[in-house]
């Protein structure tokens, strides 16, 4: 008898993984270039949610999670789209957290993902293009579009009783897109923007562009670049020249690599990028915490959204065949359900393997509207004696 309970028991455990594989995910993020200081965190974030769920066991039939980290070095599109293809037909990836940046993230999909049925969650490519995009329903990101991003600026400038602004921008589809759209915003709320120019990133020095900025003059500059590349040589050009003394800094620029480089030379300046309030940012910082890393830098949390997304859509599917699971990404996203925050992606697999529905919050607070798109939460940001402090949320 006892033979016979343990060769039962024996035949049950194989049963219950039979179904079991290692599932890979790739993250294509840009670990060299113009954003390399927010990518580790960005790293880690996805992560994390991939070993809450390996550690669960609860995974189809008990399989595991493994990250395959690949460099999009974030503005150049070649190197972004090989990175991809390598982590697509040599790794095996069934879905790619990525890309960082607008330009490269769109010739990744456009060029490996799409035609390899891929699907490709973003948490920080926030070009207004990506909406129009013919995806084939595999393309989906946690951080709202930049055509949000330009209203909620104005909004802020036009709130400061500030009137009249210059623009520079990187030179790149995000660059671009969120310049034209802060222009449209702006201009409609009866503010002033009295030049819109590109900068090349990579460059020593920028005095030139800012002596052009200053020309046209304006009450403030707006910096829509990145925070380690040519973001950065505009604002030191310009605190050097004394051209501009207040900046206003959308996404890319903000992180704590700002104030390490700058302290307190932009007191008084402010910005906005993506992030959440409330319980599930509150825990995913703790959750980062534990883990060793810095839960609250720039695209962390909408990292780790992503992997969960495509980890609790394969559960709905009951596949890791991007084919199937990529119909589920808007259900979990969104109501009704039990409401998902981080720290609970077992629990979310337990309901979902029971038969039941979930509404997968998160940490950035979860709602994807249109094909894929996230509604969107901006925290404001403003910076006194050499440190970025919060302001609130819109």
């Amino acid at each position: 008898m006892k033979k016979l309970l343990l060769a039962s028991a024996a035949g049950a455990l194989i049963a219950g993984t039979a179904g079991a594989e290692d599932i890979k995910l790739g993250i294509s993020l840009g670990f060299t270039g113009p954003l390399e200081s927010m990518a580790p965190d960005m790293g880690k974030g996805a992560e994390l949610a991939m070993k809450e769920v390996t550690d669960s066991g609860l995974l189809l039939d008990g399989s595991t999670v493994s990250p395959v980290q690949g460099d999009s070095t974030c503005a150049d599109a070649a190197a972004a789209t090989a990175t991809v293809e390598r982590l697509i037909t040599a790794e095996g990836v069934k879905g790619i957290i990525g890309g960082m940046c607008s330009g490269e993230t769109i010739a990744s999909l456009e060029n490996v993902a799409k035609p390899n049925g891929i699907v490709m969650i973003s948490p920080s490519a926030t070009s207004p293009a990506l909406s129009d995009l013919e995806d084939n329903g595999l393309f989906f990101r946690t951080s709202p579009s930049d055509a949000r991003q330009g209203q909620v600026m104005a909004d802020i400038i036009m709130s400061k009783d500030i009137s009249s602004v210059a623009v520079t921008y990187t030179n790149n589809d995000y660059g671009k897109g969120l310049a034209d759209s802060f222009q449209a915003a702006f201009e409609a709320a009866g503010g002033s923007v009295t030049v819109n120019a590109a900068h090349d990133d990579g460059k020593a020095d920028y005095s030139a562009e800012v002596a052009a900025l200053a020309a046209a003059g304006g009450d403030a500059l707006v910096v829509a670049g990145y925070v380690d590349q040519g973001g950065s040589g505009v604002v030191r050009a310009a605190l050097d020249t004394g051209a501009f003394d207040t900046f206003v800094f959308p996404d890319g620029m903000v992180g704590n690599q700002l104030v390490e480089n700058f302290g307190s030379e932009i007191d008084g300046s402010f910005g906005q990028n993506p992030a959440a309030e409330g319980e599930g940012r509150d825990t995913y910082l703790k959750l980062a915490e534990e883990a060793g890393f810095d839960g609250s830098g720039a695209f962390s949390a909408e990292a780790y959204d992503a992997a969960a997304l495509i980890l609790l859509s394969m559960a709905a599917a009951k596949s890791s065949d991007p084919a199937a699971y990529k119909e589920k990404v808007m259900e979990i996203a969104n109501e009704p359900g039990e409401q998902i925050m981080p720290g609970q992606l077992g629990k979310a697999l337990e309901i979902i393997n029971g038969g039941g529905e979930v509404d997968y919050v998160g940490a950035t607070s979860v709602d994807l509207v249109g094909g894929g798109e996230s509604a969107g939460v901006y925290r404001e940001v403003g910076f006194t004696n050499g440190e970025m402090e919060v302001i609130g949320y819109r």
